[in-house]
């Protein structure tokens, strides 16, 4: 059904000739000190699958891919969710830098009873309060061009762009001529009403849809029409709410989510117009860029109900603690376990019955205990706050009722809906496809890339230095530039394993990574248990 429904082997043969200049193994070196497109623009659609990628589905990103450059090896950060990725791409760093590893956890100082959202205004805003505004534990992309002298502009149908611009003090220099506007609301305030104006004076919609239509449309509007209207600005975001939306509600390739997809397709031509029709097309470097991919729930276990089983003291929210509760956090493909005052003993007991369970896949402990990894493996050690265990689900490459592959256990939702966030190779592959002045054209990359290098790559072709006390984890995407230089490095692939012997059972783990120079990926991990 799935090869019906998008094409047989054969079509996605002719599609790679058609972007027939595959990219060379060896990427450039050298390269001069900026580029020369006068306007960055990154799209997010979120949770969009590279695999839609298709001339049918989405013409306007097939066309601009065929211009361009399509990065077939495209990561994205663990947890493969929103705010995570968000914030990569905002910072070009990985969580344990960044300081943002989950959409949800856990911080005492901001909440004692149980988690926050990570982008919600009240977590930022107190936590800004309380570290002297390191919420952020390094600047984002926008603060930077900011401080370069040059406004921005960052529009998010999702509030996971505030971490993209967050600051309430707009009041000097370029920072006070820049604009947030995140679901609806914007900083400063006074630019709402003229952007409620250009959408022809309708608020923005408050009831979400199956597909998501008019929150995005709105955003899209209040971008093109009121934000652009004075002028496209050195940088500018736009961050779409589906297909993530429809696919969590409908599954991933059922027709709504097909729908959604072809929404976000059309949104893209009105951006591409509206550059167009300000002629400064022609001077854009364009980003077409996912979070995180997707996947199907297999079936829902519940974590807090079977550690209860299991005799652990586990809730979803704290009452009035004592020591050796667990809090857990579901984060869909992937949970956070919270152990109240770090009790080793519960920690290693907590571990040793996930290796026992149907459901866990990698787990990555806080103490080492054998069959884990550590923390920083997974680049989710974050200095200021770290669980005591996080596992991602099991997973496997079998198909949904619709045709696609990729199943996965998770904490919440219902089977057959879609998920996200786990080690799965369908969640960490991720959407991007660049086009302008400074990309190479028609031109499949190979080479691995990721979340973390929007950010380096923006920078270099607006000619900004990365902080030197700050320097970014992701890379500049030489080897799609049109300036090519010297070969760079080969990646180098590794698999890394933890295994525990449970009496006849044996627990197995492994995590998959690339490595491009300096730079590392994460490309899946799973797990489990099998007899001797």
């Amino acid at each position: 059904m799935f090869q019906k429904k998008f094409g047989s082997k054969k079509m996605w043969l002719a599609v790679a000739a058609l972007l027939c200049g595959l990219a060379s193994s060896s990427t450039a070196a050298g390269l001069p000190p900026k580029g020369q497109a006068e306007h960055v623009v990154v799209v997010v659609w979120d949770g969009m699958r590279p695999d839609f990628v298709t001339p049918r589905f989405t013409p306007n990103l097939f066309a601009l891919a065929s211009r361009g450059v399509f990065f077939k090896n495209h990561h994205a950060a663990y947890i493969s969710s929103t705010e995570v990725n968000g914030t990569a791409i905002a910072t070009g760093t990985h969580p344990e830098r960044s300081g943002i590893y989950a959409n949800n956890d856990f911080r005492p100082v901001l909440g004692w009873l149980g988690p926050n959202a990570t982008e919600g205004l009240d977590s930022v805003r107190r936590a800004d309060f309380l570290t002297g505004g390191q919420y952020l534990l390094v600047p984002t992309v926008a603060e930077i061009i900011q401080q370069a002298g040059f406004p921005t502009v960052v529009a998010g149908a999702k509030p996971v762009v505030f971490l993209h611009d967050r600051s309430a003090r707009r009041t000097k220099g370029a920072a006070k001529d820049s604009v947030l506007l995140y679901k609806g609301q914007t900083l400063p305030k006074s630019v709402l009403d003229s952007l409620v104006k250009v959408n022809d004076d309708k608020a923005f919609p408050t009831n979400s849809s199956v597909p998501n239509k008019d929150i995005d449309a709105w955003t899209t509007k209040a971008l093109t029409h009121g934000l652009w209207k004075k002028g496209v600005p050195k940088y500018s975001v736009l961050w779409l709410s589906d297909p993530d939306a429809t696919q969590h509600s409908k599954g991933v390739y059922a027709d709504e989510a097909i729908a959604a997809i072809a929404n976000c397709d059309k949104l893209l031509g009105d951006v591409l117009r509206a550059l167009e029709d300000k002629k400064v097309l022609a001077k854009t470097d364009l980003f077409v860029a996912s979070d995180h991919g997707f996947s199907t729930i297999r079936k829902g276990p519940d974590v807090m109900e079977a550690l209860k089983k299991a005799k652990f003291k586990a809730c979803r929210k704290f009452e009035d603690p004592e020591p050796g509760e667990v809090l857990v956090v579901g984060h869909g493909g992937s949970t956070s376990l919270y152990v109240w005052e770090q009790d080793a003993k519960v920690i290693r007991d907590l571990v040793a019955f996930l290796q026992g369970s149907d459901f866990a896949g990698v787990i990555f402990s806080r103490l080492p205990i054998e069959g884990t990894f550590p923390m920083e493996q997974g680049k989710i050690s974050a200095t200021n706050v770290t669980p005591d265990v996080v596992f991602s689900m099991r997973w496997s490459d079998e198909r949904n009722e619709h045709g696609a592959p990729g199943l996965v256990y998770s904490d919440t939702g219902s089977r057959g809906a879609g998920t996200h966030a786990s080690l799965s190779r369908y969640d960490m592959n991720n959407t991007l496809v660049v086009a302008g002045p400074d990309f190479k054209k028609a031109v499949v990359n190979r080479l691995p890339s990721g979340s973390i290098d929007i950010s380096p790559t923006t920078l270099w072709i607006l000619g900004i230095p990365q902080p030197k006390d700050s320097p970014m984890d992701g890379r500049v995407l030489t080897e799609a530039l049109a300036a090519v230089g010297t070969p760079e490095a080969q990646p180098e692939t590794t698999v890394i394993n933890a295994t525990r012997d449970l009496g006849w059972l044996r627990w197995k783990q492994y995590l998959k990574l690339t490595r491009l120079g300096a730079t590392t990926y994460i490309d899946e991990g799973n797990g489990g248990c099998e007899m001797k």
